[in-house]
């Protein structure tokens, strides 16, 4: 029996899971929005530069309609009964300009959606981020400035049934083992 197996997890580390299944009934609060993004706000970022922002569609209103015309056919058969959609976009550029504006936008990003997602937990709630939309289209569809750029989506609400239900064709839950994901996890003698 390894670390894997005996080390305890958070219940958040052991539990999350990206659901196909929304409770289309569910109405999310203002105030749980608001925590969802003070936590992505929160996220540690190259410099502080924080390079993210979000659009924010909740189920029912015109941000939501437009963030699912969208999607494509594969997230369009489950994203749109989630409580809340987002964009996730990301910094690039200096305004105005071609220069970089942080090398570690889409890194600072993905921390802030990961805070997100772990708030969104404990709020009894679950995320699906997705790449499967026109983000062209969207980017257009949003009047989104040349120097950002929408890079990812997330679905949130609450899942409805078990784990097991959530599970697309072809796709596992397994996880690589430790010494799959480390290189040289103990250095190299002299």
């Amino acid at each position: 029996m390894g670390v894997e197996d005996t080390t305890p997890l958070t219940p958040f580390a052991v539990e999350r899971f990206s659901p196909i299944r929304y409770d289309d009934t569910h109405q999310i609060t203002d105030e749980y929005v608001d925590a969802l993004l003070d936590a992505a706000r929160r996220a540690p970022s190259a410099g502080n530069s924080q390079p993210w922002a979000f659009v924010v569609g909740r189920r029912g209103d015109d941000v939501h309609e437009r963030l699912v015309r969208h999607l494509a056919p594969s997230t369009r058969r489950w994203a749109p009964s989630a409580s809340v959609l987002l964009a996730n976009l990301s910094q690039r550029c200096v305004e105005g300009t071609d220069l970089e504006y942080s090398e570690f936008a889409h890194y600072d990003l993905g921390q802030a959606v990961a805070h997100l997602t772990f708030q969104a937990h404990a709020l009894g709630l679950a995320v699906h981020q997705f790449r499967a939309f026109d983000r062209a289209g969207l980017a257009q569809e949003l009047a989104v400035p040349d120097h950002w750029e929408v890079t990812s989506m997330a679905a949130v609400g609450v899942p409805v049934g078990p784990v097991e239900t959530h599970v697309s064709a072809g796709t596992s839950r397994e996880r690589r083992s430790l010494s799959d994901i480390t290189w040289l996890r103990h250095g190299t003698p002299d």
